[in-house]
């Protein structure tokens, strides 16, 4: 059996998954002040009287870095970046503690000016003097030679907690993103860590040792130790676990968008024949470009728990939520207020009454019965999230069509079936299909879909390789990796060199065999001539396992597919 686990901002959802399908599910608050206590409780409630050997392994989610960044609450963390003759790096600043050095790297992975020791070690007397514990490490052309990032590393190691660095982060060349997409790392560790830590240590307290993955932005998992190294692979796991709680059940034969209501977001992602869409340049978060790979999604700020107020006469939901709906104590009323108020939810936990409390003023202004208020509310909530899925099917219709397999250039999305899950899920899904053109459904089991596509999701990782025949090295700087290779070495060797890189690296982050799904992401090769005369091939090839779910999910799916769903037994 598999243990899948998405910690939210308002709830953790945990589902015990295994060959009779959803075998339990669990819903705790979660208290981000109080993670080892949030994950325990739910552990232990998943796990009672299951002996541990039953268990195979357990996957996570989570919104909480993702949730850092969106609401400004990064860590403080340092940034040194080189740069060279060309643009100034200044440009790219991410905070007050950034950094330009001397010392540059050129496009080939020659050196053209060293690094100045003494000019490291007083920048990093500074950044201890203002008590920073977390570094990024950026050069402009580190992946095709990471000597300088290693030096400065060496130098400041002994006097900070942890450093990333650039050539580690990502193999792309890109250097304003491989610069924002290291400060992320390093900025969201602290809460990374903590979450780590407090996974690691709930699981040891119920004598679970089995292997840990975390769910990544690209549908895929990584071991968890490894997630401690590349925090920033975190980020946006939610909504990834919408879309892979969505793939097993979506239809095999036509486009499928993917909501999820939540209580402080909706999160919406496209489906095309099962296939999801891609992020292939990284995602744009806050003020930040990335280099992070990531499934095609986009949120806006309407959910069950968000704010709902009156402004110029006008009714208007969200984007802000201060706290859960009033029927379970918030201080302010939300669409689940609605939902109270209408007689479509009755769940015990929450008072009707307070809704209507809640609601009432909001009546009067508008001149209308509590009741017809809060129909109001939740079909403008409705409304609002078919509006901004349109306005996402337009803007993804402007670009080429990324699905995680292939580039589907010219292709127009249209499509005409939505599933819908999260707590509310139900609701939302028989009122959006009688106001849109949209077939809509729910995902079974809606309530805890996210942790079920997490449990299910297979490891996935990529591997960029360089090949310099002139100077008669490959080297694969992300991977530690480097070997000489003979002037007849070609792009066939190059293959075979990275997908062997691959594999191990897949493996060390705990694939199965049966599910290294390989692709080829990049495959060039450029004849370097000088003199009119060829001197040798520069190779790049950048390979990837495939993002999807585990061979055997169908054996799971089809009997959760054919469960009950109890909107209050979770």
């Amino acid at each position: 059996m598999i243990i899948g686990l998405d910690v939210g901002g308002t709830h953790t959802d945990i589902v015990l998954v295994g060959e009779n399908g959803l075998e339990r599910k669990i819903k705790v608050p979660t208290n981000t002040s109080a993670l080892f206590e949030t994950v325990l409780t739910g552990i232990e409630k998943i796990t009672h009287n299951i002996p541990p050997e039953k268990i195979s392994h357990a996957v996570l989610s989570t919104t909480l870095t993702t949730n850092a960044i969106v609401q400004n609450k990064l860590s403080p963390a340092g940034m040194i970046v080189s740069a060279g003759p060309g643009i100034d790096p200044s440009y790219f600043r991410t905070d007050d503690h950034y950094y330009t050095v001397s010392g540059s790297i050129d496009h080939s992975g020659r050196e053209i000016a060293p690094i100045n020791n003494a000019e490291i070690e007083e920048i990093g007397r500074r950044l201890e003097s203002q008590k920073i514990r977390h570094i990024g490490v950026v050069g402009k052309f580190s992946p095709r030679n990471p000597g300088h990032e290693l030096q400065i590393e060496k130098i400041l190691a002994p006097h900070f907690d942890k450093i990333f660095l650039g050539h580690r982060i990502s193999g792309h060349l890109n250097f304003p993103r491989r610069i924002a997409t290291t400060y992320l790392n390093a900025s969201v560790y602290p809460i990374h860590k903590n979450f780590f830590e407090a996974v690691k240590s709930s699981l040891h307290q119920k004598g679970l040792t089995i292997p840990i993955y975390i769910l990544k932005a690209d549908g895929g998992t990584m071991h968890f130790d490894a997630s401690i190294d590349y925090p920033g692979q975190s980020v946006l796991s939610g909504p990834s676990a919408s879309v892979m709680g969505s793939v097993a059940f979506a239809p095999d034969d036509c486009e499928t968008l993917v909501m999820d209501v939540g209580g402080t977001t909706t999160d919406m992602a496209v489906l095309i024949n099962q296939v999801p869409l891609l992020s292939p340049s990284g995602i744009e978060i806050g003020n930040y470009k990335t280099l992070i790979r990531a499934l095609h999604s986009y949120s806006i700020g309407i959910g069950g728990d968000s704010v709902v107020r009156v402004e110029d006469n006008t009714l208007k939901v969200g984007p802000e939520r201060v706290g859960p709906a009033m029927a379970y104590g918030g201080p302010v009323p939300t669409p689940t207020d609605a939902l109270f108020v209408l007689g479509k939810t009755h769940d015990p936990a929450g008072d009707r009454s307070k809704s209507v409390q809640g609601i009432t003023p909001i009546a009067k202004q508008l001149g209308m019965s509590v009741e017809d208020a809060a129909f109001e509310i939740f079909d403008l909530a409705c409304q609002d999230i078919l509006t901004a899925a349109r306005k996402m099917i337009e803007r993804i219709n402007r670009k080429p069509v990324y699905t995680i397999k292939e580039v589907l250039t010219g292709y127009q999305l249209q499509p005409r079936h939505v599933m819908v899950l999260g707590g509310p899920a139900a609701h939302f899904a028989e009122h959006m299909e009688q106001i849109s053109e949209f077939t809509v459904r729910t995902v079974p089991q809606w309530p805890v879909a996210n942790a079920i596509g997490t449990a299910l999701s297979r490891t996935t990782c990529e591997v960029t390789l360089f090949a310099d025949t002139q100077k008669g090295i490959a080297i694969a700087p992300g991977e530690s990796f480097s070997q000489a290779v003979k002037s007849n070495f070609n792009r066939k060797d190059a293959l075979e060199m990275g997908y062997g890189l691959l594999r191990e690296k897949a493996l060390q982050n705990g694939a199965s065999m049966e599910d290294l799904d390989l692709d080829v992401l990049e495959d060039l090769e450029f004849n370097m001539v000088r003199g009119f005369r060829l001197t040798g091939k520069n190779i790049r090839i950048k390979l990837q396992i495939k993002p999807g779910l585990i061979r055997h999910y169908k054996t799971i799916t089809d009997k959760i597919a054919v469960m009950p769903t109890c909107e209050t037994g979770v």
